[in-house]
């Protein structure tokens, strides 16, 4: 078997691009609230955190599928677990993502003038293998919702804002904890579909530990985060509540949750996840940055 474009596609998993784009989105609109917005700072933190993405998914279907996690799942096709590509591919081309994430970093903290961040790069690079690879990987104890808030909420959002910017706000803080939240979710209906899968295979995901009723319940209070966020944000601007606009779609995304679709029927779950966190952070950005 030969694996073919569409399997690679397939395996860098479009439907958590905007994990990686809705971030540096609202946070450019926060660095643009306060008169710091810089366009090619923007581009290179897209390049980054897509990069990073594409490293993380590459990486997971490489980590996964030597481990024999991913030999009876009902999700998109993985390319190790399914023999179409070598083991050794995969990593490479995980470590050649960190790579170009590594490159674009140190242009943008050099270029920024924020050196020291080269620091949180590492860290990223690190979390990003280290989710599903080595030897104790903490994505398999439950801790992989606990970084993507981190990582894909926290640190991208803030950086974003900080590098364009130099500073920190209120609306950044907000900012990054709707969008931390709701990448969480993300991940965590990728796992409430896995809950059989990787129960039995030992992988204790946060889903496997809060048990399917549980952590249905956890998804929807996490892709209604934003949403609370706007109105924290309406501090600075009312118009922050124009996000609100939003909201259908993460009615929409959840209901499958709600009505405890399984296996296959949660799959749309994740990319209508997806795009309600870009229509939230693109409304968001705007409003912050024509306030």
């Amino acid at each position: 078997m030969h694996a073919t474009v569409h399997d690679w596609i397939q395996a860098a998993r479009p439907h958590t691009w905007p994990n990686a784009f809705a971030p540096v989105i609202v946070g450019s609109g926060a660095a643009a609230f306060h008169f710091g917005f810089d366009l090619g700072h923007m581009l290179l933190a897209l390049l980054v955190a897509w990069s990073l993405i594409l490293g993380v998914n590459f990486a997971n279907d490489y980590s996964d599928g030597i481990r024999g996690t991913d030999e009876d799942r009902s999700g998109p096709l993985r390319i190790t677990a399914s023999g179409k590509v070598n083991p050794t591919t995969v990593k490479l081309a995980a470590f050649g993502c960190f790579g170009i994430a590594a490159i674009f970093g140190l242009i943008l903290t050099v270029s920024s003038g924020h050196v020291w961040m080269i620091l949180i790069g590492i860290l990223c690079i690190l979390g990003a293998w280290f989710y599903t690879g080595g030897k104790h990987p903490y994505g398999y104890i439950g801790l992989g919702e606990v970084a993507v808030f981190i990582f894909f909420g926290l640190i991208a959002v803030l950086g974003t804002e900080y590098t364009q910017a130099d500073r920190v706000s209120w609306v950044g803080v907000c900012s990054a904890i709707a969008i931390g939240c709701i990448s969480a979710g993300v991940n965590l209906a990728n796992n409430i579909r896995d809950i059989p899968t990787d129960e039995a295979s030992g992988k204790m995901t946060l889903a496997v530990r809060l048990g399917d009723q549980r952590a249905r319940f956890l998804f929807q209070v996490l892709v209604a985060v934003p949403f609370i966020m706007s109105f924290f944000i309406a501090a600075q601007t009312i118009y922050a509540l124009i996000a609100l606009a939003a909201l259908p779609l993460a009615f929409i995304a959840a209901m499958p949750v709600r009505e405890g679709k399984t296996g296959k029927d949660l799959i749309p779950v994740l990319g209508l996840t997806g795009r309600c966190m870009i229509a939230w952070a693109v409304i968001t950005a705007l409003v912050l940055a024509l306030s």
